[in-house]
Parts: structure tokens; C-alpha cells; sequence
């Protein structure tokens, strides 16, 4: 059974076999956890190596992890039970170390979840991960996100959750997957029953047709696990839109549907409040940065005015939305009791769309608390503006 001051030990003997020197960072997480260990009995522990984030010594930045690193932190994993996470996101690790990160999952006992966004993953290293992931027993999350894996590793990756049974989340957004991966991807979800949250965007695409949204949508009516997906950048259009909202119209599980980045107007926003209407499980709709206008956050809102119960969050962003559309958004949230939060900024927030928001936030009788919204009012010489506020999406 391994424990911190043992995975610290064969992480050193693993560096001195190989005439290497120890990361100082990887040093510095391993000796927090030895240290915690002294306190109290420590079991498990994740490793986080995040790039971008600052380290122990307060830095901003770190010597970027290489393969060479992968191929070590390998060595000293592949047997060990102490290590259940790794978050190796933004790092400098390409195909070499993808492919002993893959034989980390052949043979790991204990890892439940890999995260290895924005490194330097190629087509190669991609196959390797879906080599792992066809005899992989542990791992619940994998982020392979920013790699530039292309279509022949998705569709290796696509192959191997035929048979994986673990995973829940996958993270391939912005992977460079075409069409046929995509499409892979939409089939094999029709029969796994294990994922629960997808992330395909931005795939790059060379049709006009709308194939991959037609195949997502057809997946949505009969998958009966999948709670969360993600299809922004998917050049999805109104007919896109359209098919969806035909489709999930027999959906009971999906909560959150991510739309941001498309080509959707007024019409799509149409089809998706008669979805609306119809009160499905969703709970979170992001229609961010597509072109609904005015006619479309009227048609939402007023399928949140009198029919939804089940929609908590709207994100309406940079939708070309005026003072009716953003007025009747919020109306509407007075009379609907379960949505609670709604993202507004990038629209055109005139004086009667800024005085309606502030009404929901100040008002007598407060609807919307701030935490909740992008939008905070303030008031410059009687007329009512809003500032910008950092958003979770």
C-alpha cells in the first residue's frame, strides 16, 4: 500500500536510475503531502501540475513538464495505490509522453481521473491514450482538450469507449476532430451507457450539411446516461437547433446543453423555447455568442414565463439582444420560480434593459442575486448603466 513518503521515495529513486534531478515542483507537492501525512493519515492524494496556475512558492509560472518528466512520473505510478488524480494541463508534454502516459492507464491500479489540456498531444499520442483507455478499470475523467489529436485518434478514442466502462467525463474540445470522428463519436453514444458529460467543441468541418449535429441529435433521443454535452463551434445553424429540439423532446437526462459559438438566429431560439415549453430536465441552456436578437429572447421568455419549471440557468451573451428582448428576459424571471441565474452582457443594454435588471437585483422586491448574473447596475447622473461582472461561463 502506498502512502506519501513512499511515492516521494521511488519518485527519487526513479530520477537517480535515470542520473536525473527531481522537479522541484512535483518535490514540493509530493513534501506538502508528506508533511499533511504527519497531521493525519493520508490515503489519497491528487497531484496537481496544472501549468498555469501558481505553484507552492507562490510563482506565477514553472519549468514546463516535458516527456521526460511523463516518462518518470510513469515509472514511479504505474504500481502505485497514494496517487489518484494527475492534473497535467498546459504543460510542453507531446507524443512520447502521451504514449507512456497510455501505458499508465494500461496498467494503473488506482488513477480516476487524467487531465492533460493544452499540452503538445499529436494523432500518435492520441491513439496511445485510447490504446489505455480499451483495458483502462479506474478512470472516471479524462481531459484531452487543446491537443491536436485529429481524426484518426478520435476515432481510435471513439473505438475504445466501446469497450471502456468507467469513463464518465471526456473532454475533447478543440482537438481538431473532422467529421467522421465526430460522427464515431455520436455513434458510439447511442450504446454507451457510462459517460456522463461530453465535450466536443470546435471540431473542424468541411460541410455545409449539418451531419454531426443531425448525428448528435439522434444520439440525444435514445441515450439514457448522458447528462451534460458541449457542441460549441459546431457550426450548428436553425435546422441544427431544429433537430435538436425534435430530439430531445424524448430526452429524461441531459441537464446541460452547451450551444455557444454558433450560427443560431431568431428562428433556432424559436425551436428551442417550443422545447422549453415541453418543462424536459434541462436545466442549463448556453446560447452565448449566436444571434438570437430580440424575436428569439422573446420566444424564450416567454416559455419561461409560463411554462418551464425545470430551467435554472439562461446564458443569452452577445446575442445582438436589444431592450425587448432583455425586458421580456426579465419579466419573465418574475414569474418563473426556478430560474435563478441569467448572463446578459455583449447585448445592447439600453436605458430600459439596464432599469429592468436593476429592478431584478435592487428592486423592492429583489428576483436576482448577484452572484448569479454577469450585469451590475450603477447610476450616473440619473440614468441607470451596467458594468460587466466576471462569469462562470
Amino acid at each position: 500500500m502506498s502512502d506519501a513518503s513512499s511515492t516521494k521515495e521511488d519518485y527519487l529513486k526513479v530520477c537517480a536510475e535515470l542520473g536525473k534531478q527531481g522537479d522541484p515542483e512535483i518535490l514540493a507537492v509530493l513534501n506538502s503531502a508528506v508533511d499533511d501525512s504527519f497531521l493525519e493519515p493520508v490515503v489519497e492524494f491528487e497531484l496537481h501540475l496544472h501549468g498555469n496556475k501558481r505553484n507552492e512558492r507562490n510563482e506565477m509560472y514553472r519549468r514546463r513538464l516535458t516527456d521526460e518528466d511523463a516518462s518518470i512520473l510513469y515509472k514511479t505510478l504505474k504500481t502505485n495505490t497514494f496517487i489518484i488524480g494527475m492534473d497535467l494541463g498546459y504543460n510542453i508534454i507531446g507524443d512520447e509522453g502521451a504514449t507512456v502516459l497510455g501505458q499508465l492507464l494500461q496498467e494503473t491500479v488506482c488513477l480516476r481521473w487524467l487531465v492533460l489540456s493544452y499540452n503538445d498531444i499529436g494523432p500518435v499520442g492520441g491513439q496511445a491514450i485510447a490504446k489505455g483507455l480499451q483495458v483502462n478499470e479506474t478512470l472516471n475523467k479524462l481531459r484531452l482538450n487543446g491537443n491536436k489529436i485529429k481524426n484518426k485518434a478520435g476515432l481510435e478514442l471513439a473505438g475504445a469507449l466501446q469497450v471502456n466502462t468507467m469513463l464518465e467525463e471526456l473532454d475533447l474540445g478543440q482537438t481538431d476532430m473532422e467529421i467522421e470522428s465526430v460522427i464515431a463519436m455520436a455513434t458510439i453514444l447511442n450504446y454507451n451507457n457510462t459517460l456522463k458529460s461530453v465535450n466536443l467543441d470546435r471540431p473542424i468541418l468541411f460541410t455545409r450539411q449539418e451531419e454531426t449535429t443531425v448525428h448528435m441529435a439522434k444520439m440525444l433521443k435514445v441515450n439514457v446516461r448522458l447528462c451534460e454535452i458541449h457542441l460549441a463551434h459546431f457550426d450548428m445553424r436553425d435546422f441544427g437547433a431544429e433537430r435538436l429540439k425534435e430530439n430531445l423532446f424524448d430526452n429524461l437526462t441531459l441537464t446541460r446543453l452547451d450551444l455557444r459559438s454558433n450560427n443560431i438566429t431568431r428562428d433556432g431560439a424559436k425551436q428551442l423555447a417550443i422545447l422549453l415549453k415541453r418543462s424536459t430536465p434541462l436545466e442549463l441552456l448556453n446560447l452565448a455568442f449566436n444571434r438570437i436578437e430580440d424575436d428569439g429572447a422573446i420566444a424564450l421568455a416567454e416559455a419561461l414565463a409560463s411554462y418551464n419549471t425545470n430551467l435554472t440557468s439562461l446564458v443569452i451573451c452577445s446575442n445582438n439582444i436589444a431592450s425587448e428582448g432583455l425586458c421580456a428576459i426579465a419579466r419573465a424571471m418574475r414569474s418563473n420560480g426556478s430560474l435563478h441565474s441569467v448572463y446578459i452582457w455583449g447585448n445592447k443594454l439600453e436605458e430600459p434593459a439596464c432599469r429592468a435588471f436593476q429592478d431584478l437585483l435592487n428592486g423592492p422586491v429583489p428576483r436576482l442575486n448577484p452572484r448569479n448574473t454577469d450585469v451590475e447596475p450603477y447610476v450616473v447622473d440619473g440614468v441607470v448603466y451596467l458594468a460587466r461582472l466576471s462569469s462562470p461561463f
